[in-house]
């Protein structure tokens, strides 16, 4: 018992029917019963919304988010159905599991992102056949060119050497060397073509 004389149940009681009477006000758009119904109801839904998320600063957002349904929402209250409070803690509750699902949805989806990642980039076994199909055709089409083309050309891009280089090695004019290599390249592209 208080000093006033009311007892910790007269006082809930108190509360259901304030917090009752001020939805009933919210709902025709009063704001003042809104603050006061706020300044009621903001704690136990805090309370309940922490107990279920546990993270403090997503309890306060989802406290927050629940409060403003409330304003949005209050004329759905149909106090047939029970106390304006048991609909309000109602409303948290649901927004809470909702936001711990959602957390845990997010957090599996993470997970078999990271597991896919873990996997091979790419398959060896078709990576290598296709290597050897490439350089297959490439073989082809080298043997496709002139004997001096296909001299210039894998002087140059398979042993390394330059165009001055292979001009020198092969007791050419640099100017003939650059021409067959002009040549054979075309060949080659043409002829390597298809394989695209």
């Amino acid at each position: 018992m208080r000093e006033d004389g009311t007892s910790r149940s007269d006082r809930r009681r108190g509360k259901r029917v304030e917090a009752d009477e001020l939805l009933v006000l919210v709902a025709g758009g009063d704001q003042k019963a809104f603050e006061d119904l706020y300044a009621l109801v903001s704690g136990p839904v805090f309370g309940l919304v922490r107990r279920v998320v546990r993270d403090p600063a997503q309890s306060e957002e989802v406290a927050q988010e629940v409060l403003l349904e409330l304003w949005r929402s209050a004329a759905r209250y149909d106090p047939g159905r029970g106390t304006a409070l048991a609909w309000v803690l109602t409303l948290a509750h649901r927004r809470a599991v909702d936001r711990v699902r959602s957390a845990r949805s997010a957090t599996e989806r993470e997970l078999r992102m990271a597991r896919r990642g873990n996997g091979p980039a790419f398959d060896h076994v078709a990576e290598e056949v296709e290597a050897g199909l490439e350089r297959e055709w490439v073989r082809r089409c080298l043997d496709r060119l002139t004997a001096l083309q296909r001299q210039s050309v894998t002087l140059a891009y398979y042993d390394g050497y330059t165009y001055r280089e292979v001009a020198e090695r092969l007791s050419l004019p640099l100017g003939t060397v650059k021409t067959r290599m002009r040549d054979g390249l075309t060949r080659l592209r043409d002829c390597l073509g298809g394989v695209a």
